[in-house]
């Protein structure tokens, strides 16, 4: 007897929206091809972190509580992001605790969100990704989906997947990229100098390009290889399974 498809709500985040849509619609193509149901409510926005981490509780708590309302219905709640599933699941309790009414709804939304790949593989299963990818990739774990959401060895087991690609370790993929939000924005002499040595790492492995799963993280590593004059290509891990990334 078939099992009927998982219902799942994609969270494409603010700044995928903006800035790099084509990583939505790559970790679509993903849910999809992994026999997904996707539903993407179209209100969606932000889920409140720049708020949040700028001290802005009240905008925060708004953005917060419609992101649940939006999501409540899901089965499952998958988001490309480790940063924005991980205010989700660690921060979304604490900041929204002044709201007893909605606990029920919150902590359904909470329950049931994963980070993209944390889903693909611990959920859905996937086994098959359809990206291919001739060259030698290294991947930089980003803060948040590796502390926050346990987001390790599943972008690893997929891409182990690509045809084509090979993965070569950096010496310290684990160490931040120096972006942090407005951590960069406020600290932006320092936030460049530990973009640096993240660059330094990844230009050491060689590789042809540096993948990871955060956009925010993405942005800023590709950023500063640019200002440093080098061609090492930048991917959201979602592109490089779906093989969108040079569509």
């Amino acid at each position: 007897m078939a099992h009927p498809p998982l219902r799942v709500g994609l969270f494409v985040t603010c700044l995928v929206d903006l800035m790099r849509p084509r990583i939505g619609f790559a970790a679509l193509k993903l849910l999809k091809g992994a026999g997904c149901e996707v539903v993407v409510p179209e209100g969606q926005t932000c889920c409140g972190q720049p708020a949040y981490n700028s001290g802005d509780r009240r905008a925060a708590q708004a953005l917060a509580r419609k992101m649940v309302r939006e999501f409540e219905s899901c089965e499952h709640v998958v988001v490309p992001s480790g940063s924005c599933s991980g205010m989700i699941r660690a921060h979304y309790p604490e900041l929204l605790a002044e709201f007893p009414e909605e606990r029920a709804a919150l902590d359904r939304v909470v329950a049931r969100t994963r980070e993209l790949t944390d889903f693909l593989v611990n959920v859905a299963g996937l086994t098959t990704v359809p990206g291919q990818f001739a060259g030698t990739v290294t991947y930089h774990d980003s803060c948040s989906g590796l502390r926050e959401m346990g987001v390790k060895s599943q972008p690893r087991a997929l891409l182990a997947g690509v045809r084509g690609l090979t993965l070569k370790e950096m010496a310290t993929p684990e160490y931040c990229c120096g972006f942090g939000g407005t951590f960069a924005v406020k600290y932006g002499e320092i936030s460049a100098r530990i973009a640096d040595r993240k660059c330094d790492d990844v230009a050491a492995t060689q590789a042809d390009a540096v993948v990871l799963g955060d956009l925010g993280c993405m942005l800023n590593i590709e950023g500063r290889i640019l200002r440093r004059g080098e061609s090492t290509r930048v991917y959201h891990v979602a592109e490089v399974l779906a093989g969108v990334e040079d569509d």
